[in-house]
């Protein structure tokens, strides 16, 4: 079972509102829920305050969160949009009532609930500012402390603002962009580590910084995607490439058009056509390269051959190993 709380707070009844953060979490929340393929993913759970009428207290935050991660689950998942603020006895996640910033819920606690969950993996994802504190109690000072299966991505450092660009946070733009298959790997899967490199890739030095923090063994998939190649057909690249530096021998009899052959050359075998789609599958993917020809066609027909890139190395000993 996979859970995901949700929330996003643009009203603030004493402080500045925000105008993003409720469609912020609408977007995460239709993005978790379920795989590019309609099946189901995270059972979620939204607050969102967007006026008086729906404002949630500091009390209802706390008690969701406390729900949150005190659930046996696969993977508990938080995720905040909102205001966030930091001195220094820690940081704090803003909810509408707040007066003052240390009357929100403080991250040491959300942090203390995490570490004791019964939930497998806990990921915390925060979009609000200040929030690269999470994980660092005030006392440790630069030193995190988080127990194994805690994975936090935030926004920005703990020094600077998280921004909101178009009526969105711009952390969150990337994350819902690196949800929707931006981040996937060939598989399709998408990992808290590969979010955070898609988040950091995409911001400048100059701009806010996420911040990433993993105590792991593995890490786990947040979202599947549309993979780019099947399982099949990407356990067969052992079955090609036996060794590491093998050389896969080509010729015309690979190449199901006939356009383009010199007379008597011979005429294209079907099981061979069927091999090769599935090496040109690998070579678009970056797995696989022609040797001395510029492209695979030319590879077949002028009888060169192809070997495996150092990506292509990985998921042949991958697939040797029996790991897809």
């Amino acid at each position: 079972m996979k859970i995901a709380l949700v929330v996003g707070v643009n009203y603030y009844s004493s402080g500045g509102h925000l105008y993003g953060c409720v469609n912020d979490a609408y977007k995460v929340k239709t993005m978790l829920e379920r795989n590019f393929d309609g099946s189901i993913n995270f059972d979620c759970k939204l607050l969102t305050a967007s006026s008086n009428a729906d404002a949630i207290e500091r009390g209802n935050l706390k008690d969701a969160i406390e729900k949150l991660f005190t659930t046996k689950a696969e993977i508990a998942l938080f995720y905040f949009a909102g205001h966030g603020h930091i001195e220094p006895t820690g940081g704090y996640l803003l909810a509408s009532d707040a007066k003052r910033g240390d009357e929100g819920v403080a991250l040491n606690e959300i942090l203390v609930l995490a570490n004791s969950s019964p939930a497998t993996n806990k990921i915390i994802i925060l979009d609000s500012c200040h929030s690269g504190i999470a994980g660092n109690p005030p006392t440790i000072k630069d030193n995190a402390l988080i127990a194994e299966g805690i994975t936090i991505l935030t926004a920005s450092t703990a020094n600077q603002y998280a921004s909101e660009k178009d009526g969105s946070g711009v952390f969150t733009s990337l994350l819902v962009d690196a949800l929707s298959g931006s981040a996937a790997n060939i598989l399709g899967d998408i990992t808290p580590g590969s979010i955070y490199a898609h988040i950091d890739q995409s911001l400048g030095a100059w701009e806010q910084r996420p911040i990433f923090k993993t105590n792991v063994r593995n890490f786990v998939s947040l979202r599947e995607a549309s993979p780019s190649i099947s399982l099949e057909d990407l356990r067969k690249i052992k079955d090609f490439f036996p060794v590491a530096g093998f050389e896969f021998k080509l010729d015309p009899t690979f190449e199901p058009e006939s356009k383009g052959r010199d007379e008597g050359m011979p005429e294209p075998i079907e099981e061979h056509t069927e091999i090769f789609s599935i090496l040109q599958k690998y070579n678009r993917l970056n797995l696989l390269k022609p040797i001395d020809a510029p492209h695979m066609w030319n590879a077949a027909m002028e009888s060169k051959s192809c070997k495996l890139t150092a990506l292509g190395e990985h998921y042949r000993k991958l697939a040797e190993n029996n790991r897809i």
